[in-house]
């Protein structure tokens, strides 16, 4: 039997295991299992159990539990709440006035969170009743909330650029600092659509509340303080090098603890439902990675990577035209897969065709995180879509529908990191010197 007939029997056990609601995890390692068993003299209860205590003993992965743990400390407790009532005074004078509270809190809670459906389901709690109950358009508050709460995953600290870093061997602090241009520059792209868009509906926007002088302004902002602090305390100990990616995240923890406690919003029941909430996220993570890793093995005992990179080298593709490759294939992967099942199925089979074209592996995780916050707002296995869905009943469809303008504007960000590589590079360049 050849190559090609290989894998495809092996992609084809994968997607029927798959659409048979079989968990993820579980679905890479029996594909993995098959693939050694069948194909390779190695025994397949050997490969697993070496790989599988590989990937799950993994020093770096400890900052993902940890982050996981901060962003549902945030989600439970007043922390959250606080940051509508600190930031809606300041865009009173911006055409799109409130709207901006959905990209802007969305931006500063995805600096604390590491989860774009976190930063979705925590924002959307503040904004969703307020922006209705003031009469904003149901299209608008639904579709720029849907794209703003992406930046969770493209804003650091970002779970899936923990998982990127450990599946490619990449250096998460440089990830995590290289996100930063590129989360604003995303941000900015989109409050930038806010106020095109109320420029040509100026009738659909309300009017402005009271109006309230600079020093009412800052007496509000103090709401944010917290926040702000929990922010500097983490992203500062990794960007000033005086702590790993991992040691920040229990930082934010221990932060996070003690804020909501000083605010009086952490009780028994609160700490216990945050605990449970990023073990079973984390043990979802770690059960996807898993298998992915075992799965990755399988590959390389195949021959997969191998091929692949001399079949994507036979194309002869310039680099822009394997990005938009490459753009197009997580695009539609992201139709069937989550962000992070995506990344570590993927990885093994591409970095050896990423490094022969010449991309820089910093780079190429921005991108990654990029095409990955796509998926999740693209049907039927966008996350943020199904976030929304369960908070305001809406359609899938509709939802989807009116959220279409943020992945164009991702498409222009792509687009734009490629063009000008330095909004992501300049950052992490200038930190190592």
């Amino acid at each position: 039997m050849n190559d090609l007939a290989i894998t495809a029997g092996l992609l084809l056990a994968l997607f029927l295991i798959l659409g048979s609601g079989v968990w993820v995890g579980l679905t890479l390692t029996g594909v993995a299992w098959m693939a050694v068993s069948l194909f390779s003299s190695r025994p397949a209860g050997d490969a697993m159990a070496v790989t599988v205590w590989g990937s799950s003993s993994s020093w770096t992965l400890t900052a993902l539990p940890l982050f996981v743990w901060m962003g549902e400390i945030l989600f439970r407790t007043r922390l959250s709440q606080d940051m509508f009532k600190g930031l809606a005074p300041w865009v009173q004078g911006l055409p799109g006035r409130l709207l901006h509270t959905n990209v802007i809190g969305c931006t500063i809670f995805a600096a604390v969170s590491g989860s774009s459906a976190a930063t979705c389901a925590t924002i959307g709690k503040m904004t969703l009743p307020e922006l209705t109950r003031r009469g904003y358009p149901e299209h608008m508050v639904i579709g720029t909330l849907a794209g703003a709460a992406t930046l969770g995953l493209l804003i650091p600290p970002s779970i899936i650029m923990i998982v990127y870093g450990v599946a490619a061997e990449v250096s998460i602090s440089k990830l995590f600092i290289a996100g930063v241009l590129p989360g604003l520059l995303l941000a900015s792209l989109f409050s930038g659509y806010i106020m095109f868009w109320a420029v040509r509906h100026p009738e659909q926007v309300p009017a402005a509340d009271t109006h309230m002088t600079f020093l009412q302004k800052l007496s509000e902002s103090r709401s944010l303080i917290p926040v702000v602090l929990l922010i500097t305390a983490v992203l500062g100990s990794i960007y000033s090098g005086i702590a790993t990616a991992t040691e920040a995240a229990a930082v934010g923890v221990v932060g996070s603890l003690v804020l909501s406690a000083v605010q009086g919003s952490m009780n028994w029941a609160t700490f216990r439902d945050a605990i449970m909430g990023a073990t079973r996220l984390y043990c979802m993570i770690a059960l996807i990675l898993a298998g992915a890793a075992f799965l990755t093995l399988a590959m390389g005992y195949i021959g997969l990577p191998r091929h692949l990179a001399e079949w994507i080298a036979t194309l002869g593709l310039s680099k822009w035209q394997l990005i938009v490759a490459l753009s197009v294939f997580f695009i539609i992967l992201g139709c069937f897969l989550d962000g992070i099942s995506m990344v570590v199925l993927t990885m093994g089979v591409l970095m050896p065709t990423v490094n022969a074209a010449g991309i820089d592996p910093i780079w190429f995780g921005i991108f990654i995180v990029l095409v990955v916050e796509m998926a999740q707002i693209t049907p039927p296995v966008g996350f943020n879509l199904f976030v929304l869905q369960g908070m305001t009943g809406r359609q899938l469809t509709w939802i989807a529908r009116v959220t279409m303008p943020m992945f164009w504007l991702m498409c222009v960000a792509v687009a734009l990191i490629y063009v000008f590589p330095g909004i992501v590079t300049w950052l992490p360049e200038k930190m190592a010197n």
